[in-house]
């Protein structure tokens, strides 16, 4: 990107995170050079930003970009080693994980809204999602008025799921509901022909679907649910600890880095089967990187 809206980031970013901690003071940065040491939270699949390739390996888009993060921590603290930690999060716990200290950055596939910047921070947003429904071909399914009397699949803990609900009450369709643990389960739902569609983040939709069996069996549907800001979480109330995490985005945004990461992640191929998620950056993603922010859902939806 040639223009980008850098000057005094700091400051802007650290807004939403930036109460002070009324039960006890929180300082990540000198926890970390206590001991150290740095937990990650990961997913386990969740598309190509947060997956992963077993035997304790944690991969994506977003766990890349919390990587870079880390090392430029590692610099301002002066810490000639720093140990990385990878803690698996899912939809429901990863929130209080982060807000009890057990995970010191959350690298998954989270939405910055307002109700859950009352319980966490949240880094500059680098993506910006679209909650689809994918179904199977053979279905017929071409829009969400034929979800009618239908079985959908969702993720427990998932937005999708109120978004979805809320789609229901609305247009006064009518459908069964069943609940994935994570988006693994999830989709497994609809390739076993438990569900006859899917409604999660449309990358992670993207992602399966190129990853499953028989990609040409599916299709995602045009209509889209939301528009959804998704960022790396970090403990409410630590101003230090989400200066230094946005001013090292700030860098990488700036360097062309995340460019370069989003286009290894969504473009190229990726492991472990050298698939495509098919991905280019959305205008609403340029947008973001230009003028970096960590607004919530809520001011994306304003007109």
């Amino acid at each position: 990107m040639k223009s980008i809206a850098y000057s005094g980031i700091s400051a802007v970013l650290t807004l939403a995170g930036a109460t002070t901690a009324t039960a006890q003071q929180i300082d990540t940065l000198k926890k970390i050079k206590d001991t150290a040491a740095i937990t990650m939270g990961v997913r386990e699949a969740s598309g190509a930003m947060s997956y992963t390739l077993g035997a304790g390996e944690y991969t994506g888009f977003h766990v890349d970009i919390c990587k870079r993060v880390i090392g430029d921590i590692q610099k301002q603290l002066g810490l000639p080693k720093l140990e990385v930690r990878y803690q698996s999060v899912t939809a429901q716990n990863r929130i209080p994980l982060v807000q009890n200290g057990t995970v010191d950055l959350e690298c998954g596939t989270t939405t910055n809204n307002a109700a859950r910047q009352k319980d966490v921070a949240f880094a500059p947003t680098l993506y910006i999602e679209e909650v689809r429904v994918a179904t199977k071909t053979r279905t017929g399914i071409t829009n969400l008025s034929q979800l009618a009397n239908r079985t959908v699949s969702a993720t427990s803990g998932a937005t999708a799921v109120q978004l979805i609900r809320k789609h229901e009450r609305a247009a006064g369709v009518d459908f069964k509901e069943v609940i994935g643990k994570d988006n693994s389960e999830g989709f497994l739902l609809l390739e076993n022909d438990r569900a006859e569609a899917f409604v999660a983040d449309g990358q992670i939709l993207a992602t399966m679907i190129s990853q499953s069996k028989q990609p040409k069996n599916y299709v995602v549907l045009k209509e889209v649910l939301s528009v959804e800001p998704i960022a790396i979480m970090l403990p409410k109330g630590d101003v230090p600890f989400k200066q230094a995490v946005d001013a090292s985005i700030a860098k990488m945004m700036k360097s062309g880095e995340v460019a370069k990461l989003y286009d290894k992640w969504f473009v190229q191929p990726i492991p472990p089967n050298n698939t495509r998620v098919g991905m280019p950056a959305s205008d609403l993603t340029k947008a973001a990187w230009a003028n970096l922010s960590d607004k919530p859902l809520e001011d994306y939806a304003k007109k």
